[in-house]
């Protein structure tokens, strides 16, 4: 599809971008039946006429239920279509975690108000996804069962779901939404909230347990008629309006209050994904000209390129828009909207370093000295360019669930933190509940944006915010394959990365060491909590600096376990030419050889990289 060009496309993505997805009937009870049957030769019960229900054993069923877990999501294969990867995220597995997360927020709120409690709401919207249909009616059986009350939001956005418990009218107990982000259409998952926030991971862990041992003892047949089917609202509509009032209220334009995005083009590219609403629900009604944008309606088999502002492809195909319209702005959602990149009026991609350093600088403008939170695989020229402007950075956890918890504790513990972002554009703010909004994080951008020209300082647009933002000489990231069965390769995984650690702090490798950030309670490589409440470890990680000989401290090294497949990452960063190759060297041979590690790890790409300097 082209890119942009005529005014009948763009016309037409206005149109087709607000279809929606049929609503569940509401006048006759709708009843969902799912079949499926247990792998015998994997399965193994165990019980007695005593037995609990809880004490039901199925190993390897439950075992799958488990593995959904993706950190503070769950997450699986939903259609089949890859290559060497069954099945897993099936309706009645949806239906088993639904239901257990019912029983938890419902648990959760008796706890809470020290009486039990009737009419639990919860809501729930979904991206685009072709599976999207039947697991959504998984849940809806599945938060029935837990005797909750549903509510169908449809084609949804992540943040959007959260604000549906805080926003009135709706306020809702607790919220699901469907998304597997970035990955492929094959793939789909859960993210859950309450009015607190997103679920850690621990949280997750303990619904995903409960929902092995229910999906483990339904044997053959599923079969649920719901009574009161879920009832569908339009909360999409109060989400942008609220996005809209911020910007009003926060630019107070003294021409056209209603309107203060009059006499700017700015482009959206939503990648078939759920962001396309911010077009036509956000921009265009403050008076913004959003002509030349792409990929607005929403379609699960995201035909262009993936919905990622980390893709190449699509901050190409949206700088190319920018410098093709002339516009002021261009802006890339994630499929599910909780991270964004934006490209400045000059055409330069802004997402990883870069838009933490533009989000850093705006944060900082409104609250001097604050702390800055962000994962561990960020430059060394990130942290100078925050300290140059008078704020502190915490390197933390890779893990979005991770930096945002880390800077809700910081400021638990008074140390004012009002921004928290990984390098992957997940990015959360104190003032907007915490919460990852990728939406928000552009509103705050154009806010910015509309103040500088006000202001007659926006010669250079938004980049000149970080034009003196340096970018490291090399960045490589790599992945070892961990030699196990899924059902060893945590545990293996956890081995090798402890390992890893336990050699930096014996010297084995001559100029390492566990790197450090200063004194905000985080030591052992910035990832391990020493504090009275330390989090818990969802992955292993460790982040050493590199220091050779004559050319000094050039370059970090950061290996950690991964949560969504059974593999280790090797992020690596250089100021100089053929650093990284030289620490991926030092790696292979003087840890990975020397420890016994390359018989249980696949070490080819380590390998390739440390001969000929290519992946």
């Amino acid at each position: 599809m082209a890119s942009t060009s005529t005014p009948s496309q763009s016309l037409h993505h206005h149109i087709t971008a607000k279809t929606n997805f049929p609503s569940f009937p509401t006048n006759k009870p709708f009843h969902v039946t799912f079949s499926f049957s247990l792998n015998k030769s994997l399965t193994r019960i165990q019980s007695s006429s005593t037995a609990k229900y809880n004490e039901v054993v199925v190993d390897e069923e439950m075992d799958r239920i488990r593995r959904l877990q993706n950190g503070s999501d769950v997450r699986g294969v939903a259609l089949e279509g890859e290559k060497g990867r069954m099945v897993d995220l099936t309706p009645p597995a949806v239906e088993a975690i639904a239901e257990s997360f019912g029983e938890w927020v419902m648990n959760g709120l008796e706890k809470e108000k020290g009486r039990p409690v009737e009419d639990v709401k919860i809501s729930l919207g979904r991206d685009p996804r072709i599976s999207g249909a039947s697991l959504s009616a998984a849940v809806f059986a599945g938060l029935a069962r837990a005797g909750c009350v549903a509510f169908d939001m449809g084609l949804a956005t992540t943040p959007a779901c959260f604000m549906s418990t805080l926003l009135p009218p709706f306020m809702y107990d607790a919220s699901i939404m469907m998304t597997a982000s970035h990955l492929p259409y094959t793939r789909n998952g859960l993210k859950f909230f309450t009015k607190k926030g997103g679920l850690t991971s621990p949280e997750v862990e303990e619904i995903c347990d409960k929902a092995a041992r229910k999906y483990a003892n339904r044997l053959a047949k599923v079969s649920t008629a719901l009574r009161t089917p879920p009832k569908r609202v339009d909360f999409m509509s109060t989400y942008a309006a609220h996005l809209r009032d911020i910007i009003k209220q926060r630019v107070n334009h003294p021409l056209h209050y209603d309107t203060p995005l009059k006499g700017f083009q700015i482009i959206v590219n939503a990648g078939n994904g759920s962001g396309g609403f911010f077009t036509w629900d956000v921009l265009d009604k403050l008076g913004a000209d959003t002509f030349g944008s792409l990929h607005l309606n929403p379609d699960g088999m995201f035909p262009n390129h993936i919905p990622n502002p980390e893709d190449k492809i699509a901050m190409a195909l949206t700088r190319a828009a920018v410098l093709e319209n002339k516009a002021d702005l261009g802006i890339v959602f994630d499929t599910d909207v909780d991270r964004s990149g934006v490209v400045d009026s000059k055409g330069n991609p802004i997402n990883g370093d870069k838009l933490i350093a533009l989000m850093a600088a705006i944060v900082l403008k409104e609250h001097p000295g604050t702390t800055i939170v962000t994962d561990a695989r960020t430059s060394m020229a990130l942290t100078r360019f925050i300290n140059d402007r008078g704020g502190q950075h915490c390197l933390y956890r890779v893990g979005y669930r991770n930096v945002i918890d880390k800077g809700v504790q910081l400021n638990k513990d008074g140390i004012e933190t009002h921004l928290m972002m990984e390098i992957s554009g997940h990015g959360a703010l104190k003032e907007n509940h915490f919460l990852d909004d990728g939406a928000y994080m552009v509103v705050k951008i154009i806010i910015e944006m509309v103040r500088m020209k006000l202001e007659g300082s926006d010669n250079e647009g938004i980049g000149s915010l970080i034009k003196d933002l340096e970018e490291p000489f090399e960045s490589v990231e790599l992945r070892m394959n961990i030699l196990a069965e899924p059902r060893y390769a945590k545990t293996k995984g956890v081995e090798a990365i402890e390992t890893f650690k336990d050699y930096i702090e014996q010297g084995r490798i001559e100029g390492w060491e566990l790197d450090s950030c200063g004194d905000c309670w985080v030591s052992e490589g910035c990832l391990v909590d020493s504090n009275d409440s330390p989090a818990a470890i969802d992955a292993h990680m460790y982040r050493a600096k590199v220091t050779e000989g004559e050319k000094g401290q050039h370059g970090w090294i950061h290996l950690r376990q991964s949560i969504h497949n059974p593999n280790i990452a090797v992020n690596l960063q250089s100021t100089i030419p053929g650093g990284c190759q030289s620490m991926t060297i030092a790696l292979r041979d003087k840890f990975l050889q020397a420890s016994g590690l390359d018989k249980i790890l696949d070490i080819s790409q380590i390998d390739k990289f440390a001969t000929n300097g290519n992946i």
